[in-house]
C-alpha cells in the first residue's frame, strides 16, 4: 500500500463519517417533511433535539473529504468541481437553505405560521440536497464524467448527472439517509407512540433501500464503464455482499422485534459497508475512465505533510467530537425545555 492508498482511505473514512453521522440529520428532514396526524407535532419535536445542536459538527466530515481531495488528489478536484459544478452548486445552496432554516426555527418566533414556513425550507432541502449528492455519485460510478474535452456542454455539464442510473441513485441516497434518519429516531424517542411511529417509517425505508439497491444493480450492469460488476466479480466482492446482507438483515429484524439500539448498530454497519463496496468496486480509479489514485497523486512531499497533519488534527478532533457528542447527547441536556421566546431554560 502507498502513501496515496492510505490517503484515499482517510478520504473513504471521512466520508463513510459523513453519510452515517451528517446523511442521518438529511433523512430527518425527509421525515420532518411528511410529519402528519397527531403526533406530527412531536415526531418534528424529536426530530429537532436529535439533530441540534450538533448537526453542524457533522459537517467537519465533509470538509475533510474536500480538503484531502484538493491538497492530495488535484485533478480529481479539479475535475469533479468542473463537471459536475451544476449539482455541486445546487447542493452547496441547499445545504445553506437547511442549516439557516433549521437555525431559524430553532430561534425565531415560535408561532405556528413562522415555524411552517422555516419548516417547509429545512424540510424540502433536506430531501433535495441528498438526491443532487447521490447524483453525483451514479454520475461516477457509472463513469459517464469520462467525456472528451471537447464535447458539448450538454455532454460535458448535464448528461453525465441526469443519467437514469444517476437519478436512480440519487433516489438510492435519499432513501439510505432517510432510513438511517428513522433508527436513530427510534432511539432519540422516549414515548413508545413515537418510537412506533418511527420504526414504521424505518422499515418502509429499509424496504425502499433493498428495491433501489436491486434496481442499480441490474440497471449498472447494463451501462458500459460502470463500476457494477466489481461490486460481484472482485476477489472479496463477495464478502462484502454477505456482510452487507447479514447486517441489512439483523437491522431489519432488530426493527421488527423493537430491538432498536441493536438496530442502530447493524443500520450503521450496513450503510458503511455499502460505502466502502463502491470504494472496493471502483479502486483504484478516482474516477473511473479518468484518474486513478496514483495518476492523480500529488508529489510525495505534500502527502507526507498532508499525512503529519492528519495524524496531528486527529488528536485534536476525534476526542473534540466525542466530548461534544457525550456534553449535548446526555440525559441532563436534554432535560433543558424550550419557551417562547425562543431561549431555554433549565427545568425546575
Amino acid at each position: 500500500m502507498t502513501l496515496a492508498d492510505l490517503i484515499a482511505g482517510v478520504t473513504m473514512l471521512a466520508l463513510n463519517a459523513y453519510v452515517v453521522l451528517g446523511g442521518a440529520d438529511f433523512g430527518a428532514g425527509v421525515w420532518d417533511l411528511v410529519a402528519a396526524g397527531r403526533r406530527a407535532h412531536r415526531q418534528r419535536a424529536v426530530i429537532a433535539d436529535g439533530i441540534g445542536p450538533i448537526w453542524e459538527a457533522n459537517h467537519v466530515w465533509l470538509i475533510l473529504v474536500i480538503v484531502l481531495l484538493f491538497s492530495c488528489f488535484p485533478p480529481v478536484y479539479a475535475s469533479l468541481s468542473v463537471t459536475l459544478h451544476i449539482p455541486l452548486v445546487l447542493m452547496l445552496i441547499g445545504v445553506v437553505l437547511r442549516g439557516s432554516a433549521f437555525t431559524f426555527r430553532a430561534y425565531d418566533s415560535t408561532g405556528s405560521a413562522v415555524q411552517r414556513y422555516w419548516g417547509s425550507i429545512f424540510s424540502i432541502a433536506s430531501t433535495i440536497t441528498p438526491i443532487l449528492l447521490g447524483m453525483c455519485v451514479g454520475a461516477l460510478a457509472s463513469g459517464a464524467l469520462a467525456v472528451p474535452a471537447d464535447a458539448d456542454f450538454h455532454a460535458r455539464f448535464v448528461a453525465p448527472w441526469t443519467s437514469g442510473f444517476a437519478i436512480l441513485t440519487g433516489f438510492f441516497t435519499l432513501a439510505i439517509f432517510a432510513f438511517l434518519a428513522a433508527v436513530y429516531l427510534t432511539v432519540e424517542a422516549k414515548d413508545e407512540d413515537l418510537q412506533e411511529d418511527f420504526r414504521e417509517l424505518a422499515i418502509v425505508a429499509a424496504l425502499a433501500v433493498a428495491a433501489l439497491a436491486v434496481a442499480l444493480l441490474i440497471l449498472g450492469h447494463r451501462i458500459e464503464g460502470s463500476i457494477t460488476p466489481g461490486l460481484v466479480s472482485r476477489p472479496w466482492s463477495l464478502v462484502l455482499q454477505v456482510l452487507i446482507g447479514l447486517a441489512a438483515t439483523t437491522a431489519f429484524v432488530a426493527l421488527v422485534r423493537g430491538a432498536f439500539r441493536t438496530a442502530r448498530v447493524a443500520a450503521v454497519a450496513q450503510v458503511s459497508l455499502i460505502v466502502w463496496g463502491w470504494a472496493y468496486a471502483q479502486y483504484p480509479a478516482l474516477i473511473p475512465g479518468v484518474h486513478t489514485i496514483e495518476s492523480a497523486a500529488a508529489p510525495a512531499v505534500t502527502l507526507r505533510l498532508v499525512a503529519w497533519g492528519l495524524a496531528g488534527g486527529a488528536v485534536v478532533l476525534v476526542p473534540s467530537l466525542w466530548y461534544l457528542f457525550t456534553i449535548f447527547k446526555s440525559d441532563e441536556a436534554s432535560a433543558f425545555q424550550r419557551v417562547d421566546t425562543a431561549e431555554y431554560k433549565a427545568p425546575e
